[in-house]
């Protein structure tokens, strides 16, 4: 299957007028079993792009839990967070927010400064920062995953996979719940600007309560999304769509088929599924920003029109979309100290090996302690008696 869609994609560069649709990794998961109910090329390498922030998000959410930050520690945008490329928050050098207003900007808008500006602040730099997001993956068995940035603008070098990346969302939502809100709030209100979320399914595919979503050239249109429906709890992963719509009206497409019961258990859990381990990440540039994007983009609004003009779709609810008013505080005044860099970071969990996807137990690996309390990781419920 890898070798033909490798072959494929030879192909569609090969000939411009020649164009077939190509079906991206996907992936649907039952959040309360574990189990696979779909997947398609899920440990296929891939560039994440804002997905990044899902690990970003979790490692801020560890560093709260032991006590190095809190939700009020200032989060200040430095030169070289304001440098980043967009999508941006808006703020200027030196503007302050709370850590807690940090992370629904970076969930609900991308915004690639505060994603730095969190590195900076939790993690004293942004490199010492990714080097507590690699250990992550290394802790959560993320054998398809390595990070170069916090906020995924792209590096060829930085890759993950489908599996990885629903690892991830079940670590947030089973670990640190309390801040599962953030997910599912579709607009940011800071000062006179309203930052909105590009998660489609969260205004218009009734249960759904999350995740994230993220873009560049060469990995495509990426989302991660979670729905709670009908006393199920469902997970659904796309990545390399050819834009927005395909990609929100697929995962809307595999929740319905998975809320219809057409998808059924595989057999596998998401801890069970292998990733691709060596392969190369798919480069999605010449197809989606390259000169032969508008005859590959045309070749697969052929093969999946939904929600095109005229077109029936499967985003169709109309939903209230959660709303949060962050505040900038403007400078912290002169005098007043900032979080200080840290010392180089030590791994907490040393001698813990890479464990491949297949050799993985069937609960999740063990997390953070806090007041020697272990947090409790991502596991599958009993059956209902």
């Amino acid at each position: 299957m890898l070798l033909a869609r490798r072959l494929l994609l030879v192909l569609i560069l090969a000939f411009a007028g020649t164009f077939q649709a190509w079906a991206n990794p996907m992936l649907v998961v039952d959040r309360a079993t574990l189990q696979v109910l779909y997947a398609e090329e899920a440990g296929q390498p891939w560039h994440p792009a804002s997905l990044t922030k899902l690990m970003t998000a979790y490692v801020t959410f560890e560093e709260i839990a032991k006590g190095t930050v809190t939700l009020d520690t200032p989060v200040t945008i430095s030169r070289n967070a304001f440098n980043q490329a967009p999508s941006k928050s808006g703020l200027k050098v030196d503007s302050t927010v709370t850590l807690k207003d940090a992370l629904y900007i970076l969930v609900v808008k991308s915004a690639n400064d505060i994603a730095v500006a969190i590195a900076e602040t939790v993690g004293g730099s942004e490199s010492n920062f990714v080097a507590m997001m690699n250990e992550t993956a290394a802790r959560m068995g993320l054998s398809a995953t390595h990070f170069v940035n916090p906020h995924g603008l792209h590096d060829p070098r930085q890759v993950s996979s489908a599996r990885d990346l629903a690892v991830i969302a079940l670590y947030i939502e089973q670990s640190f719940p309390q801040y599962m809100p953030m997910f599912r709030t579709g607009v940011v209100n800071l000062g006179k600007a309203r930052l909105e979320s590009n998660n489609g399914l969260l205004e218009a595919f009734a249960g759904t309560t999350g995740m994230k979503t993220g873009y560049v050239c060469a990995s495509g249109l990426n989302i991660v999304a979670t729905v709670d429906r009908n006393g199920r709890r469902l997970l659904a992963v796309v990545l390399g769509g050819s834009s927005g719509r395909e990609r929100n009206e697929r995962a809307a497409e595999l929740f319905l088929n998975a809320l219809g019961g057409r998808l059924q258990p595989t057999g596998q859990t998401v801890l069970t599924l292998a990733n691709a381990i060596g392969a190369s990440p798919v480069d999605m540039r010449p197809l989606i920003c390259g000169k032969n994007a508008k005859e590959y983009v045309a070749a697969q609004e052929a093969a999946f029109p939904m929600g095109l003009e005229d077109q029936p779709s499967y985003l169709t609810d109309e939903i209230f979309v959660s709303e949060y008013t962050a505040v900038d505080l403007g400078r912290i005044r002169a005098g007043i100290a900032l979080p200080r860099p840290r010392p180089p970071h030590s791994p907490m969990f040393g001698g813990v090996p890479a464990v491949e996807s297949a050799a993985i137990r069937d609960v999740l690996r063990g997390g953070v302690n806090v007041g020697g309390i272990d947090i409790a990781l991502p596991r599958p419920r009993p059956a209902d008696l």
